[in-house]
């Protein structure tokens, strides 16, 4: 079975377990040199995009010979630029084997040509491939590979195929490791651990927590701890050395500087994990200033004094070089506190609160204002739990605070992707400022197929203007949009940015006239940073 065939299989079946089985059968029979890139490029591996986009379509167009606006008019319809491209060009010949060591060198390669030499290694893959192969090509070339299995699928079928426990699998993946530099033996040997002592622990995370959760269970039972806005991260000591790993699986530790010390202080084969905050005056800091910290590559001394980072613990895996995973989560806790009661932590590492609530009634209350606490909401952690590996139901559970929600009017809209494509479902809203209308917030997820369809005739028949693939409207939608945060913005036209807006609800009962105001969200901004009474 060759790459190809295992795109069809995995893209002809929902089933979960026939995309193992493909993936599973694929790597028995694979070269050596492909398997392991296919692999990569599953978990989501892919080249930089070696030529813009603009040129693609303009490259293709003449070698096609229809005009640039037909090809741009099918992009909007279709809607994924590597579909057009392999749907505009002839697919009457015989296809070469596909092979990704070659094509991903050439994809590489690309990045260091002139644009001369890049249409010279095109034409050769346009020339040669079809079907498929030719859809696959344009895919991994424009650096919008998406093959619709998840990583947790992909490592099912490795642990199947080693023969090896999925979270071994799955811990021996972590990280950026590079697929033209490692080799199955190299990621997978028994003993190659040992020499990669930087690599985290796969990271336990916790399912929303579900209604009927609260008529069995014994609050006296559960550990809960405030439900911190920051960065899911481990801190890892290991042979003198520190590293800081974010959830998403980036090593953080030039950019988590207040970290580098630990070394000194606490003994060789330590993890902790817990959520780093931009921490300052006895308080948590809003998340927002911790992106000035993220988003440089070297932070000054000014930004340092401005955005000190602490990590919040709430639990130690291992401990001189003892694994405590499988310990009750009470026992890790007690070792916790003793740790950081006798470690001269220099502040950097502080323990989580554990809140104490004779019911859950009580602890609602909490959750429901957890905002005036810097919370999100609470997490709740069986006092036995374990620390697994991945999202699993049960042991940990998170309790995240309603969101807050604002009405806005529909102002923009753009066609979205995939089955989407011949939908305006990509949509921009405004708030009223001293009677103008100030685009604020975009938003594509919340509402069902009948409302996307029913908006999208509406969108057609009351467009303005065009620009592009972007449609201005009469402003009389409203939209109910929830957020979980929102902050000042000078980067933003009105002023103000919100955290993960979607749209909530169509506020089919309210006229334009009747939606929020700037000054509405200016008011909610100074009420989330007033101090706690």
């Amino acid at each position: 079975m060759n790459f190809v065939d295992l795109f069809e299989r995995i893209d002809a079946t929902t089933r979960t377990s026939e995309k193992v089985q493909a993936i599973y059968e694929y790597l028995k029979t694979a070269d050596e040199t492909e398997k392991l890139l296919a692999v990569s490029v599953l978990m989501g591996y892919k080249p930089k995009r070696p030529v813009k986009t603009t040129d693609l379509r303009l490259w293709i167009a003449e070698r096609v010979g229809i005009p640039l606006w037909l090809l741009e008019e099918s992009y909007y319809i279709v809607g994924d630029l590597a579909e057009t491209l392999a749907l505009v060009l002839p697919q009457d010949r015989s296809s070469v084997p596909f092979k990704l060591l070659p094509i991903l060198q050439d994809i590489i390669a690309m990045s260091r040509d002139t644009p001369e030499l890049q249409r010279i290694t095109l034409d050769r893959y346009w020339t040669t491939f079809s079907g498929t192969s030719l859809f696959l090509f344009n895919k991994l070339l424009t650096g919008n590979f998406r093959v619709g299995v998840s990583r947790k699928l992909v490592i099912k079928a490795l642990s199947k195929y080693l023969d090896m426990d999925e979270p071994v699998v799955e811990h021996r993946l972590l990280g950026k490791w590079d697929p033209f530099q490692e080799s199955f033996a190299t990621l997978f040997h028994q003993e190659i651990l040992k020499d990669k002592h930087f690599l985290p622990y796969p990271f336990f995370l916790a399912y929303p927590v579900e209604s009927p959760f609260f008529d069995k269970a014994d609050i006296n039972d559960w550990i809960l701890e405030p439900k911190l806005d920051g960065i899911r991260g481990q801190i890892i000591i290991r042979q003198d050395e520190v590293f800081v790993w974010s959830r998403g699986e980036d090593l953080m530790t030039d950019k988590f500087v207040e970290f580098q010390r630990l070394h000194t202080i606490l003994p060789n084969g330590t993890v902790f994990d817990g959520e780093i905050i931009p921490w300052k005056g006895g308080r948590p800091l809003d998340f927002q200033l911790m992106q000035t910290r993220i988003g440089r590559k070297n932070s000054s001394k000014r930004n340092l004094e401005e955005v000190p980072l602490v990590m919040v613990c709430y639990d130690i895996l291992e401990w001189q070089g003892v694994d405590l995973r499988d310990r009750p989560l009470l026992e890790r806790r007690n070792l916790l506190v003793e740790i950081l009661s006798t470690h001269p932590v220099d502040g950097v590492l502080r323990l989580s609160e554990l809140k104490e609530f004779a019911t859950w009634t009580e602890a609602n209350s909490f959750r429901v204002s957890a905002r005036r606490y810097h919370a999100e909401g609470l997490m709740l952690k069986h006092k036995s739990s374990k620390y697994e590996v991945g999202r699993k139901r049960g042991n940990w559970w998170k309790w995240k605070t309603d969101p807050m929600t604002v009405d806005g009017v529909l102002i923009y809209a753009q066609s979205g992707h995939g089955r989407r494509a011949n939908l305006y479902t990509d949509y921009t809203f405004a708030v009223w400022d001293e009677g103008i209308l100030v685009p604020f917030a975009k938003a594509y997820s919340g509402l069902t197929d009948k409302e996307l369809l029913q908006i999208d005739h509406w969108i057609k028949r009351n467009t303005i203007e065009k620009f592009g693939p972007v449609r201005s409207v009469k402003p009389e939608l409203v939209f109910e949009l929830a957020f979980e945060g929102i902050n000042l913005s000078p980067r933003h036209k009105s002023g103000i940015a919100l955290r993960f807006p979607r749209i909530f609800r169509w506020r089919q009962d309210k006229t334009a006239q009747e939606a929020n105001t700037k000054q509405d969200l200016l008011t909610l901004i100074q009420s989330l940073h007033e101090p706690n009474s």
